[in-house]
């Protein structure tokens, strides 16, 4: 158990989330978190961070094995996906709590081997399901959980990606291609499923998928376009993801402009652009993840879920829809949120209070954060640990490789594998 005082936490990723994130709460919430090192192979982040968070020269580093000795409560990883294994084993086998950021990692195997070191070192391995601590989410599961559906029968569960989004993460950005990251149906739905699991507390038996990259090839570009959207495309007036057009915007300080480059004057985004792959064209910057994926699932006492995931929405939201044996619950996420459930007697529907939440992903950072401080000073679970987030990972890993076999995976057999 920790002191009384902030839990002293050594940072592995400076980036986007490691920085902006994690680093912002510990300066809006001091008497929580205080960073004592920070692990990050580009110096200028290592740079920033360790500056804006007074660490000494000892606590900065391009590796995180060069920090294992430090005096720390708490790990916190947001390295890229496939960093996220090895210095979470290395800090739990050191002695200290981890926060990861989603997914555990890149593989299945690797997530199976980072959940056993955590168990066998009897630490706090939290992961970054922000969204069991957003206000929306809390009271959805709340709502299922009250029995007032009856029996679930069927699930509808969609993660709506808005289109500049698929644009900029998965197929210019950090995510566009599975060998240097992680399938997108992990690194995006991880959350997804962990939700469904949450909510539903019965196990999936089996499942299939189908899912393809549909849109962002190069048989799509438009006629005469460039490799890059600063070489003068023709079809700069009328293409949804003209990269001048939402990266040169200067009303945008935060994300996604921040993730492009530090240097936010219109000529630090210009050279960004012209020499970085957010400025390469969607169609021909070689992303290979897929654009939509569906996965049907029956659950051990024969009720269904289907989980849709896409990058071609309007809005960036999720929706969903539990119908049960005595009524039904609609609900959405993002703009205007909203849970209602209509009883099936009656005719009755009831609309459910969401709290207005402060932050990213409706709050959930801010909780997520005050959850993990609050378990490792109490000695108390939390939300997310681990154990609880590996059932998650295992269903979208085993959704991938049923897209890629067309099989239909019996999930006994496969959490069985590993």
């Amino acid at each position: 158990m920790a002191s009384d005082g902030p839990i002293r936490a050594v940072l592995v990723g400076a980036g986007q989330r490691g920085h902006f994130i994690y680093g912002h709460h510990a300066t809006q919430f001091p008497d929580d978190l205080t960073f004592v090192g920070v692990a990050d192979p580009d110096p200028d982040h290592r740079h920033r961070f360790g500056e804006t968070h007074n660490i000494p020269a000892a606590g900065r580093a391009g590796d995180f094995s060069e920090l294992l000795s430090l005096d720390a409560d708490l790990w916190v990883i947001a390295s890229p996906d496939r960093h996220h294994r090895d210095p979470a084993i290395a800090a739990v086998h050191a002695g200290a709590h981890v926060l990861l950021e989603k997914p555990i990692a890149a593989t299945a195997a690797d997530v199976v081997d980072v959940v056993r070191a955590a168990r066998e070192s009897d630490r706090q391995l939290h992961v970054a399901h922000v969204l069991r601590y957003a206000p929306f989410f809390t009271a959805l599961n709340e709502v299922v959980r009250s029995g007032r559906l009856g029996d679930i029968i069927t699930v509808e569960h969609r993660e709506n990606v808005v289109s500049w989004h698929m644009a900029h993460s998965f197929v210019r950005g950090n995510w566009a291609r599975a060998a240097d990251s992680s399938p997108m149906i992990v690194q995006k739905c991880c959350h997804d499923f962990d939700v469904l699991e949450w909510n539903l507390q019965v196990p999936v038996a089996k499942l299939h998928s189908f899912g393809r990259l549909s849109h962002f090839t190069p048989d799509n570009a438009p006629p005469g376009a460039p490799h890059r959207c600063t070489d003068g495309c023709p079809a700069a007036e009328t293409c949804p993801y003209e990269a001048q057009r939402l990266y040169m915007n200067e009303a945008l300080t935060g994300w996604p402009v921040h993730a492009i480059t530090d240097d936010l004057s219109p000529a630090g985004r210009m050279a960004a652009l012209q020499n970085g792959p957010y400025g390469e064209c969607v169609y021909t910057a070689g992303s290979d993840v897929v654009d939509h994926q569906v996965v049907s699932m029956e659950r051990t006492d024969g009720s269904t879920t289907v989980l849709v995931m896409h990058g071609h929405a309007a809005e960036e939201t999720r929706t969903m829809r539990y119908d049960g044996t005595r009524g039904t619950l609609r609900a959405r996420f993002g703009r205007d949120p909203a849970i209602e459930l209509t009883e099936h007697r009656s005719g009755r529907t009831t609309s459910y209070p969401v709290d207005v939440a402060v932050g990213g992903h409706g709050g959930g950072d801010r909780g997520l954060i005050g959850g993990v401080v609050d378990a490792i000073r109490t000695g108390s679970g939390g939300r997310t640990l681990a154990e609880e987030s590996l059932e998650s990972h295992l269903l979208a890993f085993a959704a991938e490789d049923a897209r890629i076999s067309g099989s239909v995976v019996d999930l006994a057999e496969y959490r069985a594998s590993f």
